[in-house]
């Protein structure tokens, strides 16, 4: 069993010796104040969330469901602290610790997203496996390192930024505590495992590409986390409520955004929304609020209140089977209310997320990211293994690399490995606004003035 004074580590990734909290700001909201101050971290407002490149200033982007992601994180993480410490007599370790914890790594739960969404995901995958461009390119790496790319993660390339790319001359990145980084990794396994072994929930996409292992094994190390085969470890605990406080997030919200721009009517989102409240005085309250807009923000609160409550309990009844690595599902899916999450879940793949908006945006991105990939793919390798004989093309494109994805001098990487995987960390770190232009520009579909 997982033991709660080894998940809750301080020390830091990359850092020999620790320092003491101080009384006014402890290490975890520290990692939170470093986050929140990170590049990488301001890039998710020109990030997709739902509806790319959405005119509207209401509806969300990455960076405005991270900070609310964070939020309910934090109240879910401080209900759960509290009665962690009281069942086990905790000593040193305070609710508010948890709730800092949970709320760092909620933070940085899709950091590591790429330009578009999921479908960028996806497209990077597609670039990889169907390009010939790509397919050479992989030619040369192991195996296991095919598969970094062949299934291009975005909670790989999460754990990748924080405790590597960003500050990247110092290991372990933004030296976070190992708690933090623990709590951050949804998916503890390696890219080559076989899907679906080991089985559940945590095992069902990877949190780390190969050139990482050795910072997540020193993670998991510190922190104690139970093996459950080679090149996988059970998650740790808190890590089901950085899930959970998304999933409440995405789906609830999801349904708000689109109502507030009239793809989904009052109707259909106040019928989803009434059953997830808990409170049997709701239709009063709901009475005397004059405009739909702002019932279906109070019925939003209460859903998200009534579920992070349910989500604590259950978790709490679970906690044995969590510490012990046995329990495989997602929190929402055991809840009481895991039918009417389920109607949301169901609802946002019917009728929102396939929208046409929605589809338009995403498909171009397919285009965008791909043709990203080709072009700075390509460069790369001509440089690496051609040197000055290069096209002059691949000379003129390498001076939109910046300084670190390229090796030292401004040379390509001699590993094809890290080469490769050093130009997807330029493209899936741009920002949408950025990757189009950066994509028209390269392809003379617009041209910078001059």
């Amino acid at each position: 069993m997982m033991d709660w004074n080894r998940l809750l580590s301080r020390a830091r990734l990359g850092v020999p010796e620790r320092r003491g909290d101080s009384e006014a700001r402890t290490d975890f909201q520290r990692d939170f104040d470093r986050i929140v101050f990170s590049s990488a971290f301001r890039r998710l407002q020109d990030k997709t969330q739902v509806f790319p490149l959405s005119q509207s200033d209401y509806v969300r982007t990455r960076l405005t469901h991270s900070l609310e992601v964070s939020s309910v994180g934090r109240s879910l993480g401080t209900r759960v602290g509290e009665s962690i410490i009281k069942r086990h007599g905790l000593r040193g370790v305070y609710p508010q610790d948890f709730g800092a914890v949970v709320a760092a790594a909620c933070l940085a739960h899709d950091i590591g997203n790429p330009p578009f969404g999921h479908s960028g995901e996806d497209a990077i995958r597609l670039w990889f496996q169907t390009s010939p461009i790509g397919q050479a390119a992989l030619q040369q790496l192991s195996p296991a390192q095919r598969q970094d790319f062949l299934r291009f993660e975005g909670n790989a390339q999460g754990f990748r930024i924080i405790a590597r790319l960003q500050s990247p001359d110092n290991r372990g990145g933004m030296q976070l505590t190992c708690a933090t980084l623990g709590v951050f990794t949804k998916y503890p396994r390696a890219s080559w495992l076989a899907d679906p072994t080991p089985t559940g929930i945590a095992f069902a996409k990877f949190g780390f590409v190969q050139d990482d292992t050795d910072l997540f094994q020193e993670v998991a190390t510190h922190l104690g986390l139970k093996p459950a085969q080679a090149g996988a470890w059970h998650r740790h605990p808190l890590a089901y409520l950085v899930e959970a406080a998304d999933d409440i997030c995405y789906r609830i919200i999801d349904v708000e955004d689109a109502f507030r721009l009239k793809q989904l009517g009052y109707e259909t989102v106040s019928a989803l929304l009434l059953p997830l409240s808990g409170d049997p005085g709701v239709q009063n309250r709901l009475a005397t609020i004059v405009r739909p807009k702002e019932r279906i923000e109070y019925l939003r609160a209460k859903a998200i209140g009534h579920v992070i409550d349910e989500a604590h309990a259950c978790f709490m009844a679970n906690e044995e089977a969590i510490l012990n690595g046995a329990f495989t599902a997602e929190l929402l899916d055991v809840i009481p209310g895991a039918s009417f999450m389920q109607a949301l879940k169901s609802c946002g793949e019917k009728q929102v997320y396939i929208s046409q908006p929605v589809v338009e945006i995403a498909a171009a991105g397919f285009e965008v990211l791909g043709g990203l990939l080709q072009a700075f793919v390509t460069t790369i390798n001509d440089i690496a293994e051609q040197g000055r004989a290069a096209s002059p093309k691949s000379r003129m494109l390498i001076n939109l690399v910046p300084d670190q994805f390229l090796g030292p001098h401004r040379q390509p990487d001699p590993d094809p490995y890290r080469r490769i995987l050093r130009i997807t960390d330029f493209v899936s770190g741009m920002t949408d606004s950025y990757a189009v232009s950066l994509y028209k520009k390269i392809t003379g579909i617009s041209l910078p003035n001059v």
